[in-house]
């Protein structure tokens, strides 16, 4: 059952509903926006919420930081954070999917919808101009008939009066017969038009209203459709980030089963344990002494002791304070020493240890910077188009320098923490060869670096990375890199490359020349920067 044929006479009622189907569109479009609106604003209250209680990010240095209950908080606020981020997903996918789709739908409709009411009603009005037509024909030949018959009856009236002359007969019967020709050819105009007439009105309510009425209800169809497909969007694009929801919510639960309360106890205990030993029995002090020996001096023959008996022994006890020794005004606050010394024992080797790591790791640094120096040197001597090596004689320098006072500085360091009891686990930066500034810096098999070991030349820029490689996630590509020549990276944790090989960039050039890349098979390394032309992801 179509329109055409059931509703052939209802052109006002299929004019109303499609306007209808129009309201109920824009209806439903007003009402995704609003909901777009209110996952916007509660995806903006839950990042709110999540940088209030993350505002201050205490520093791995502090010890609450270590605590798995702390930890935990701070993974949930962050899974809060990735929640958030899946609202602001469903806001968005609202939007484009479902109100801007549907408005410009809606644009498309109203102009189609348009196009065929104005087609059905130049189809009425040519209908109607057709009846005019008839209408004025059919009037006119009724006129005309009228003074036909009126001509006929003077005609006839005319020739019956003996009075009349021959004449005026004559003329009666042309003027009845010039009426009744023109009555003949109106009669002929009315029947052409109605013919006419009902021919198009035949084709108006038999193909052309149908048609248009067709199309309108294909239209119609089409809306609710769309419609349709908008409600179950609007279902489904919360759940396509139900699974990422999920994950966060299923991390907030992990972040509650990786407490560990025990742990939590030792790490309090191993951050706040002085070292100190237990203080041991007071000793009884018996100021009723130098009584008896004041009265018993004559007899016993003893030297006499002067004692004032109000006089007290100054050994104040603290029970939970750090030391149990004599008070004294400079121990209200301890002076803070380079050497940790102001703190317990174990607190004092835990300093001196993360201080030394903290040396070690930046000496390693100036290590890894020294030998890339080096080896861009090399290629610009080599490639003097590439750089002058002249230029990087400052930095080597000033690296150099940064070695030699960093070595000075974990050498006094480990002597301290030798003092402290120690066992001296320290981060060793493995060893190099400095290329062209003449400072050599190796290690000896156990760990120690020694001055007077002969360095290896073909020890690798970046080999400490080497395990980095293999123990941590590969990281996301920040961007892309052309190779203009080609690099053999026969070097250990280099990697060589082709002219015109493309490369996924995966760390910036930190300042030393070189870039770190990898290939499509997950291969990774270390490039001269000035070998390749990058470019980074926005």
């Amino acid at each position: 059952m179509d329109w055409g044929t059931e509703l052939w006479d209802q052109y006002d009622i299929i004019e109303k509903h499609t306007q209808s189907g129009l309201e109920l569109v824009e209806k439903y479009v007003k009402f995704a926006k609003e909901r777009t609106e209110i996952e916007q604003n509660y995806a903006k209250q839950l990042r709110n919420l999540s940088k209030k209680y993350n505002q201050k990010r205490s520093s791995k240095d502090e010890p609450e930081c270590r605590l798995s209950s702390y930890q935990a908080f701070l993974d949930i606020l962050t899974e809060m954070n990735d929640y958030a981020g899946q609202r602001e997903l469903i806001a968005e996918n609202l939007m484009m999917n479902i109100c801007i789709d549907l408005t410009k739908y809606l644009q498309d409709f109203k102009q189609e919808r348009k196009t065929y009411l104005m087609d059905a009603k130049k189809a009425q009005q040519s209908l109607e101009s057709t009846y005019k037509q008839l209408d004025s024909s059919k009037k006119r030949f009724e006129r005309e008939w009228r003074e036909a018959e009126r001509a006929a009856q003077y005609a006839e009236k005319t020739d019956q009066d003996i009075n009349a002359t021959k004449a005026d007969v004559e003329k009666a019967k042309q003027q009845a017969h010039m009426r009744a020709h023109v009555a003949d050819e109106c009669k002929n105009d009315y029947a052409a038009q109605l013919q006419k007439y009902n021919k198009e009105q035949n084709q108006f309510y038999f193909s052309d209203m149908p048609l248009i009425f067709n199309k309108l209800q294909d239209l119609d169809e089409r809306r609710i459709q769309k419609l349709a497909q908008g409600y179950v969007l609007f279902s489904d694009t919360e759940k396509h980030v139900m699974p990422i929801i999920g994950k966060c919510l299923e991390g907030i639960t992990k972040a509650g089963t990786n407490v560990n309360e025990k742990n939590d106890s030792m790490i309090v205990i191993e951050q706040n344990k002085s070292g100190f030993e237990r203080p041991g029995d007071l000793e009884f002090e018996d100021y009723s002494q130098g009584i008896n020996r004041a009265s018993s001096d004559s007899s016993l023959g003893t030297p006499k002791v002067s004692v004032d008996p109000w006089k007290k022994k100054t050994n104040n006890f603290w029970l939970f304070s750090k030391r149990s020794k004599k008070f004294t005004p400079e121990r209200i606050m301890p002076t803070v020493t380079e050497d940790f010394a102001h703190l317990p024992p174990e607190q004092r080797r835990k300093r001196l240890q993360q201080k030394l790591d903290e040396i070690c790791k930046e000496l390693q640094k100036e290590v890894d910077q020294s030998e890339a120096l080096g080896k861009m040197k090399d290629v610009y001597e080599k490639n003097p188009q590439m750089g002058d090596p002249a230029s990087l004689a400052s930095q080597i320098n000033q690296t150099s320098q940064n070695i030699e006072r960093l070595r000075g500085e974990q050498s006094k360091y480990e002597t301290w923490l030798a003092e402290a009891g120690g066992r001296g686990d320290t981060l060793r930066y493995k060893a190099h060869s400095f290329n062209n500034n003449g400072a050599n810096d190796v290690h000896s098999p156990d760990g120690a670096y020694s001055d007077e070991s002969t360095p290896d030349p073909s020890q690798a820029i970046y080999a400490e990375f080497d395990d980095d490689f293999e123990d941590e996630d590969l990281a996301a590509p920040i961007g892309k890199c052309t190779a203009m020549y080609n690099f053999p990276g026969a070097s250990e944790g280099t990697i060589a490359m082709q002219e015109g090989e493309v490369l996924a960039v995966v760390e910036e050039d930190k300042g030393d020349g070189w870039t770190r890349v990898r290939r499509n098979n997950g291969d990774e390394g270390y490039i001269p920067t000035s070998y390749v032309t990058i470019t980074l992801n926005k």
